[in-house]
C-alpha cells in the first residue's frame, strides 16, 4: 500500500514544521508538500495531487475556506485522476468558517491542538472517505448553515427504497458493515447501492451524504 500523501497548508511556517515532523514520524504517512496561503495551496493541490489536505482557515492572501471551495470546484475535481480530501485546522471549536469549509467539501475538521494520535487517525479517516467528526457533531456545526430547508432534487427521487433507506443509515454514522446487519444484506451490496446514491446525488464521499441530509431536512 502507498503512503498517504499529506499537503501541510499553514501561514505559520513553524507550525508547519512541527505538523511535518510529526506526521514523517507515522508509519504509512508522507508529507508531499507545504503552502503558506489558501491560493498557493489550490496550486500545489492542482500540482502535486495529495492524498489528503490539512487546511487552515484563516490565512492571508485566501483563507481555507475559499481555497477548499476552489479545490472542489467542480472543473478541478474532473481533472484529477483520484479524490483530494481536505481536513479544516482551526483554533475554535464549531467554527462557522469550517462549517462552511464542510458545506464547499472538507471531510471535517481538527482543532489545532490535537494530539499527534488524532491527527494520524484523522489522515487515515478522510482519507477512506469518512468524516472525521460524528453526525452529530456535523449536524450541530451545520445548523446555522440551513435555515430553511432545500427543495429535494430531481436525482433524489430517482433513488430506490434500498438506496433510501442506506442514505437515512450514511448519515445516521453507520458503517458499511452496521448498515449491511441493519438490511440483512452483503457489504458489496452495501457499497453498490451507496455508489448508486453518490452517483445520483452527485455527492463526493459520506461526508458529503451527510451534509445533504441534514440541508434538505432528512436526517431530522
Amino acid at each position: 500500500m502507498n503512503d498517504i500523501r499529506v499537503l501541510l497548508v499553514d501561514d505559520q511556517e513553524l507550525f508547519r514544521a512541527g505538523i511535518a515532523r510529526i506526521l514523517e514520524a507515522q508509519e504509512g504517512i508522507t508529507v508531499a508538500g507545504e503552502a503558506g496561503d489558501g491560493a498557493e495551496a489550490v496550486a500545489r493541490v492542482d500540482e502535486i495531487g495529495p492524498d489528503v489536505v490539512l487546511m487552515d482557515i484563516r490565512m492571508p492572501v485566501m483563507d481555507g475556506v475559499e481555497a477548499t471551495r476552489q479545490i472542489f470546484a467542480p472543473a478541478r475535481v474532473a481533472k484529477r485522476e483520484k479524490p483530494v480530501r481536505v481536513v479544516v485546522l482551526t483554533t475554535f471549536n464549531l467554527d462557522d468558517r469550517a462549517a462552511t469549509a464542510i458545506r464547499y467539501g472538507a471531510s471535517g475538521f481538527l482543532l489545532k491542538d490535537a494530539t499527534p494520535v488524532m491527527l494520524r487517525e484523522a489522515i487515515h479517516t478522510v482519507y477512506a472517505g469518512n468524516a472525521v467528526l460524528a453526525p452529530s457533531d456535523l449536524s450541530t456545526l451545520l445548523d446555522g448553515q440551513f435555515r430553511a430547508r432545500k427543495p429535494l432534487p430531481a436525482g433524489f427521487h430517482s433513488l430506490t427504497e434500498k438506496e433510501r433507506e442506506v442514505l437515512a443509515f450514511v448519515a445516521r454514522g453507520l458503517s458499511n458493515a452496521e448498515i449491511a446487519a441493519a438490511m440483512f444484506a452483503s457489504e458489496s451490496t452495501i457499497k453498490t447501492h451507496l455508489g448508486a446514491v453518490l452517483r445520483k446525488l452527485g455527492l463526493r464521499d459520506r461526508v458529503q451524504v451527510v451534509v445533504f441530509a441534514h440541508e434538505h431536512g432528512l436526517s431530522e
